[in-house]
């Protein structure tokens, strides 16, 4: 199957899963992106035919019917109750997969050709079920820039070069690789491959590829050896966790309640006169854990540990600095 018929019978599932009403074939060929391409009527209807025949060969219930007894013409739609499948007893290695598998799926560029397909069916005046729960429910973003060109590169057979930094405050190295796959461990992306320049097996945490990651060299030229095991490398590699610290923060009263679920009461407090509660935060990292919390604004405020506490207010003092502009900025 081609990948234009692929994706389009993707955007036709989409559509008639996204609504409660029956759309005809003229009112599916707007909506759906592909069929505009037909060269004529007749074109778009065998195409559309072809289409339908494919989806009930996968399985997929295409309902045909009527609105109202005064449309001329029959519609489709999917129903949830007999698209989506009942519950599914997984081994452990299993659920594993499927996991790995939705957070591969939950990329930008699905993300966003989703959100622009739900659009179109509202620009159409298609009904859109939003109360149904979402047919993929992705759980980890791979939101790391070096994420889509390293995967191409592994699927292309290509080698890449990148900057990388092997510690926090270290020097900055540039990297050539012969790329073996992308995968994730306990929440991080990992490239496992060959490194020229030390030639050996080695492992990069995407979080610390700099810039731009880059292919070179020609499509074919790099093959993943047979029997190797990309996870068990990167758990062979893999830091150990670093040490939980806690954290005591001032909340403002009725304010910040993501927070709140994530932190241990301890008692009601007052800061310069505003009703707040004082709590207790375990933290493990905290240069992620200070951008957090300074976006909750002035709801609240670190009073221990002062290096946490001195981290949020640089990046509060820059968030302010970017509001004010350069000539208020500079001025301040």
């Amino acid at each position: 199957m081609s990948t234009a018929r692929a994706e389009r019978l993707v955007n036709l599932v989409l559509c008639l899963l996204s609504t409660r009403q029956y759309l005809t074939a003229e009112r599916i060929r707007g909506i759906v992106p592909g069929y505009s391409d037909a060269p004529s009527d007749e074109a778009f209807f065998r195409m559309f035919e072809r289409d339908k025949a494919e989806l009930r060969d996968l399985g997929v219930p295409l309902e045909t019917g009527r609105n109202s007894a005064f449309d001329p013409v029959d519609g489709y739609r999917i129903a949830r109750r007999d698209y989506e499948l009942g519950d599914i007893d997984l081994e452990p290695d299993e659920a594993a997969a499927v996991a790995l598998a939705v957070r591969l799926w939950d990329s930008p560029e699905l993300a966003g050709a989703a959100h622009g397909a739900l659009l179109k069916l509202r620009a159409a005046g298609v009904d859109v079920d939003e109360t149904a729960p979402a047919v993929v429910e992705p759980k980890v973003r791979a939101s790391e820039p070096a994420f889509s060109p390293l995967l191409a590169a592994v699927q292309a057979g290509r080698a890449v070069t990148f900057d990388y930094r092997r510690r926090m405050g270290q020097d900055v190295l540039r990297r050539e690789v012969e790329p073996w796959g992308v995968v994730s461990w306990r929440g991080r992306w990992y490239l496992v491959g060959h490194d020229r320049g030390r030639g050996a097996t080695r492992c990069f945490r995407l979080s610390r590829i700099l810039g731009e990651a880059r292919a070179i060299g020609p499509e074919g030229a790099v093959r993943r050896p047979p029997d190797v095991d990309l996870l068990q490398i990167v758990a062979g590699e893999d830091e150990p966790a670093p040490p939980t610290s806690t954290a005591r923060l001032w909340v403002a009263a009725g304010r910040a309640q993501g927070l709140r679920r994530r932190a241990k009461p301890v008692r009601p407090a007052e800061l310069a006169g505003e009703p707040g509660d004082l709590v207790e935060v375990d933290l493990r990292f905290s240069d992620t854990a200070a951008a957090w919390i300074a976006g909750y604004g002035p709801d609240v405020v670190v009073l221990e540990p002062d290096t946490l506490r001195k981290a949020v207010i640089e990046l509060l003092a820059g968030a302010a600095g970017m509001l004010a502009g350069p000539g208020e900025g500079e001025r301040r």
